[in-house]
């Protein structure tokens, strides 16, 4: 069937392409298009309105192009708002266009296509790449941060990390729960790969509008459109940064003496047979692991071309060094944009990037977390040997973890676009590309072999030593293709604007890793292959893999009558190989209504423009993994029947075989508007998101044979529900400073609507706590559950006196220093039906707001974000495992003692304590994510030698207030059931850097 298609495609391509001719007719005219201080503005769109007819600015903002005396040219730039120049028997123009600030006439990228803002009906943010490429960060998501409303970013300081994105609150519990990206055309989930100087614009969907996509859409859609050469001179341009990256928050631990007082008050319960505490200096285990950390990034790029052919080149590397010891990570990226002009009905373009990668990786369980518990009196280093903490107490020695482990993992990532357009007429366009993104990986790990004797110590014993070295290796390939066929008719009728998309998208993607392992493997790196080492104690190389296919029909259609009244509508069906049930339709219907363009408001004088727009649809959610819906059965049975042996077959495990896709409806009702003369304009939304369907793990009786006692099935639903409001204000003052002021603010409400017929999920062990989440009807997403910490007995009295109405002494097992627990369903005992809930990781509030200026080539940003009403499970308190442990510094002087009766610590136990509030704190913050300020020279002399030299000095994360006392109140992981647990969390980083803007 689909070489049937093919061969059909093909013939019809022959035939549109050999009748292409004699397409243009009319009068040639001219015009040159510049910005508001009279500059000229290279590569923006020149079209004929209702037609695909069109051509671009060169270089001076110059442009020619053939019309009739009835056209209406329509001039859009990325990050200006567009105009419509009426030509009316005119032959020359000065077009002048304005920059837009989220405004109706402000051009954005929805899927297949652009449209103005004023013809959207759905929630889409844009964001300019100017924006992006000025903040210090590696993926453009990190620079989003606080930008735009309803989506939460959440960075890492640990270099080459993918951020995590949620838009509109957490929808899923076992599929994914990222939003789909798409690159030039190109689906994919990892964007790491990506120069931000390359980047025109990122344009988020928020709501249904991203049901274009389907059954990837449920967590919305980030559209990244990358440069493109611009006819005209060839165009240099260098962007480069230096700096230095330092841990902004760590944690205070006691000192030597502080840690000697600790163990002195304790010593009853000591241990005798640990080594005396001769070590007379105080070591600070994080300034033993952590270092101010190098920085650099540079990108090079070339652009130009001619009226039929453009090209766009650039080359990046960065270097970034992480602030733990051994962390580093180095990119390489080279990109190839150009277009081809063969007819005036016939454009072909290709658009190239690769990326290597190479990380120095560090293991944050053995590598960075035991600096929290290690003692003080222990010495990281001495010379060659190590002190041994395990010797100690029950820590191991993260200096030495890290020094005797080597992971080195290398990428290479190849990603291709080949398009072609056709427009037999001018209304009509073919649009067919083939997208390739190909990932080649290498993860391999030695681990060195060292004993715990004075070889590698200064004293002996303990347990941190490794026998034999070990050789790990994994190498994966990942293969996705895509084909997209649309075919677009764009056509005015007098006051009737009509726009018209139907297609088709064929999708392939194959996974292959390869795994292997060895001990005894030699101690050079020449040697370190799986041939290597000890033959008989390595395991055989395994093998892992995933086939994907999908085929998808789409269709969209935009209507507006007379600029005021919109219509779109939209359809996609999407097959899946991941479900029995291979089919699912996803529909989307918008209106809007511009009432700036009636009558009844032309002589009103507060709006520039309003508009109120609603939509609805529905969007999809495959992002499991395959095969969830087969059974598979056990042959290893062996069983004697009739004096002989026979193998036999039994479940291996539960499959619900008509298992399908996660679907969320999603409603969304938004105002738009600008006052002052476009001086200030806004956004209100809106928002309720139904997720149905949603996958969970059902628990069944063991007797039916599942090793888990569970299996995956749709019985799980999820609602989230909001309000997000967008301001922003630019002005242009008499005496020449531009200056702009801008803020969001965004309300949601998580809440589980159906799970499992009732059954709470159950999650986020931290040491010897059974849990610390539970996710529940009317409850959000991995709510905390927890004992309620109420005090700290201070005596046999308070212990005594603490009953039930019934007189039962609730904490009868207490002593004077214990925490004491609220006795929430008021009976006799405090057991596991007294915890409760006590809110979530999500943030109810998220908000940002920035201010910026230019005047006479001084120019300076502030970015700010933060968000309020969300928790962080201070884990690394709950998992101390022994007495010798280490203990904050807050803590070694305000924990309950008989001559320090605190009543919010309490004393130190040697058993775990109850997964309480004790851990729970405010996870709410603000913080100045980037400050920059810049100079761009401006002399006469200096504009003969640059088109633009610009100089600034930035910092990320230049402070953030909060309460929260551990590392970062931001966490969010890819499992939304074991979010915002701080356990094993790389520390956040302030940058502070200095670059410079250069182009000839």
């Amino acid at each position: 069937m689909l070489r049937v298609s093919m061969m059909a495609l093909l013939t019809t391509l022959w035939l549109v392409i050999s009748t292409v001719d004699s397409l243009a007719q009319g009068t040639p005219v001219t015009g040159r298009v510049l910005d508001e201080q009279k500059a000229p503005v290279a590569g923006a769109t020149v079209n004929i309105r209702g037609t695909s007819t069109g051509t671009s600015t060169g270089a001076d903002g110059n442009f020619t192009i053939n019309v009739s005396d009835t056209s209406v040219l329509v001039v859009s730039s990325v990050g200006f708002e567009q105009q419509e120049v009426p030509v009316q028997g005119q032959t020359q123009f000065e077009v002048i266009l304005v920059r837009s600030t989220q405004s109706l006439e402000q051009v954005v990228v929805v899927g297949y296509g652009t449209q103005r803002k004023r013809d959207v009906t759905g929630s889409v943010a844009s964001v300019r790449g100017e924006e992006l490429a000025r903040q210090p960060v590696q993926t453009p998501t990190q620079a989003l941060q606080g930008r735009v409303a309803g989506v939460q970013v959440i960075g890492s300081g640990q270099p080459n990390a993918q951020p995590q994105v949620r838009i509109r609150g957490t929808g899923s519990a076992l599929a994914g729960v990222n939003p789909l990206y798409v690159v030039d055309g190109v689906l994919t989930d990892d964007i790491r790969n990506i120069n931000n100087a390359d980047i025109v614009s990122v344009d988020v969907l928020k709501d249904a509008s991203a049901s274009i996509y389907g059954v990837r859409a449920a967590n919305g859609v980030i559209i990244i459109t990358t440069r493109k050469g611009k006819a005209g001179k060839t165009i240099v341009r260098y962007d480069g940064n230096a700096g230095l990256r330092q841990a902004t928050r760590l944690v205070e631990m006691a000192n030597s003496q502080q840690y000697r007082s600790y163990i002195q008050d304790i010593a009853p319960t000591f241990n005798s047979d640990r080594p005396p505490l001769t070590y007379e200096g105080s070591t600070d285990w994080y300034d033993a692991l952590l270092r101010n950390a190098f920085f650099t990034s540079h990108n090079v790029s070339l652009s130009g071309g001619s009226e039929r052919s453009t090209f766009f080149l650039s080359g990046g590397y960065i270097e970034d060094n992480g602030i733990i010891r051994n962390n580093d990570f180095k990119r390489i990226t080279v990109r190839a944009n150009n277009d081809i002009t063969v007819s005036k009905a016939i454009k072909l373009g290709t658009q190239l990037s690769y990326s290597n990668g190479n990380e120095q990786a560090v293991d944050l369980g053995g590598g960075f977390q035991p600096a929290y518990r290690a003692a003080p009196v222990v010495p990281s280093k001495v010379g060659d040997k190590y002190g041994n903490v395990s010797a100690f107490g029950n820590a191991n020695n993260p200096v030495l973890y890290n020094d005797k482990r080597d992971q080195n993992i290398l990428s290479n990532r190849f990603q291709a676009t080949a398009y072609i357009d056709i427009a037999p007429v001018d209304w009509i366009t073919f649009h067919s590309a083939l997208n390739i993104d190909a990932l080649f990986s290498n993860d391999r790990t030695y681990s060195y072999r060292f004993l715990n004797d004075t070889t590698t110590y200064l004293t002996a014993g303990g347990n941190q030593q490794r026998n034999t070295s070990e050789l790990n290796l994994t190498d994966t390939r990942n293969h996705r293709w895509v084909w997209d066929n649309t075919i677009t008719f764009d056509k005015s009728f007098g006051d009737h604007d009509l726009t018209f998309l139907v297609g088709s998208v064929t999708e392939r993607y194959r996974q292959n890793a390869t795994t292997g392992r060895r001990v005894d493997v030699p101690e050079d790196p020449n040697l370190w292959y799986l041939s290597q080492g000890d033959p008989s104690t390595g395991s055989v190389p395994g093998s892992t893999g995933d086939i994907q296919k999908r085929q998808s029909f789409l269709g969209r259609i935009n209507y507006s009558f007379n600029r005021k009244y919109l219509v779109n509508a939209s359809f996609r069906a999407d097959g899946s190989s991941r479900f029995s049930e291979k089919w699912g339709y996803f529909p989307t219907v918008g209106a809007g209504w511009v009432l700036t363009e009636e009558r009844f408001m032309k002589d009103q004088g507060v709006f520039d423009n309003l508009k109120l727009r609603a939509n609805w649809g529905i969007v999809g959610n495959d992002n499991i993994a395959s095969n969830l819906y087969i059974p598979t059965a056990s042959i290893n049975l062996l069983y004697f029947f009739n004096g002989s042996i026979v193998r036999g077959a039994t479940i291996q495990d539960i499959k619900q075989t008509d298992l399908k896709w996660e679907s969320s409806e999603q409603f969304d009702i938004g105002l738009e508007f600008s006052i002052l003369d476009k001086k200030l304009t806004g956004e209100l939304d809106f928002y309720n998101k139904e997720t149905r369907d949603a996958l969970a793990n059902q628990v069944i009786p063991g007797i039916f044979g599942d090793p888990n006692n569970q299996f995956v099935t749709n019985i799980a639903s999820f609602r989230n529900r909001g309000v997000e409001l967008v301001l922003n204000w630019r002005n242009t003052t008499a005496g020449g400073l531009n200056y702009n002021v801008g803020g969001n603010v965004s309300y949601n409400q998580n809440k589980v609507t159906g799970l499992n017929g009732g059954q709470a999920v159950l999650s986020g062990n931290v040491g010897q706590q059974t849990y610390t989440t539970r996710t529940d009807n009317n409850q959000p997403v991995g709510a905390f559950h927890l004992f309620d910490a109420i005090g700290v007995f201070q005596s046999a009295e308070d212990v005594n006196a603490y009953r039930s109405k019934n007189g039962v002494l609730l904490q009868p097992g207490a002593q004077p220093g214990d925490l004491k627990y609220a006795n929430m369903n008021d009976d006799d005992a405090i057991n596991e039906d007294d915890r409760t809930y006590f809110g979530s990781y999500q943030p109810k509030v998220t908000y940002g707001f920035n201010f910026g200026f230019n005047y006479s080539g001084f120019d300076l940003t502030a970015d700010f974000y933060g968000n309020a009403g969300n928790k962080i499970y201070n884990g690394k308190k709950a998992v101390r495992q022994e007495l010798s442990d280490n203990i904050e510094a807050d803590y070694s002087e305000n924990r309950w003692t008989l001559t320090n009766p605190s009543n919010t610590d309490p004393r130190v136990i040697n058993n775990s304590t109850p997964a309480s509030t004790y851990f729970l704190e405010s996870g709410d913050f603000l913080r100045l994510n980037n400050l920059t300020l810049g100079y761009t020279f401006l002399t006469a002399r200096q504009k003969k030698l640059f088109s633009n030299l610009r100089i600034y000095i930035t910092s990320q994360n230049l402070f953030t207030l909060t309460s929260y006392s551990g590392f970062t109140p931001e966490l969010l992981s890819s499992d939304p059931l074991n979010s915002g647990i701080e356990l094993n969390s790389y520390p956040t980083t302030r940058t502070f850097a200095f670059g410079v803007n250069l182009s000839f």
